[in-house]
């Protein structure tokens, strides 16, 4: 089956459906870790991604510097991440998850893992199947899209 075959505007429309829908299901569960969804995910990209300095995370995050601080703040002040100097310079700041930090987000993660295992036993083992084989695209759709808008830039 070739693309003429696949009419992907309603491919997009209804992946775009989905994963709002799928996005929203699991912040009710996202909740239970405490923290905005705003901090759940600058959290999640250093637990995840590693230490990186306050302009990088704006980025991986997609928002402005000064909203990055609010956040980082928020996230030093609960003591789930540390803000040290960078060793590339002695202006920049590095943002390292704490352990407890670590730990948080990793219950995070099973708490949204299992809540996620729960709606697929719901499904048929054929919908289970094309869930397997499909999800590794979205990683990849999500990479051509950061790379087309950084070509853009």
């Amino acid at each position: 089956m070739g693309d003429r075959d696949v009419d992907l505007v309603a491919v997009a429309e209804a992946l775009n459906s989905g994963a709002i829908h799928l996005l929203r299901a699991v912040r009710t569960v996202d909740r239970e870790a405490g923290l905005t969804p705003a901090r759940l995910s600058a959290l999640s990209v250093l637990v995840y991604n590693g230490p990186c300095s306050l302009t990088r995370l704006a980025a991986a995050e997609g928002v402005a510097g000064p909203t990055m601080t609010r956040i980082v703040d928020g996230l030093v002040g609960l003591g789930l991440v540390t803000r040290d100097p960078h060793p590339d310079g002695s202006r920049l700041v590095r943002i390292t998850a704490t352990t407890f930090g670590q730990q948080l987000m990793t219950r995070a993660r099973a708490r949204r893992v299992d809540a996620l295992v729960a709606a697929m036993r719901l499904l048929r083992p054929n919908e289970c199947v094309q869930l397997s084989k499909g999800a590794p695209l979205l990683d990849e759709l999500a990479r051509s899209i950061r790379n087309a808008q950084t070509a853009r830039t």
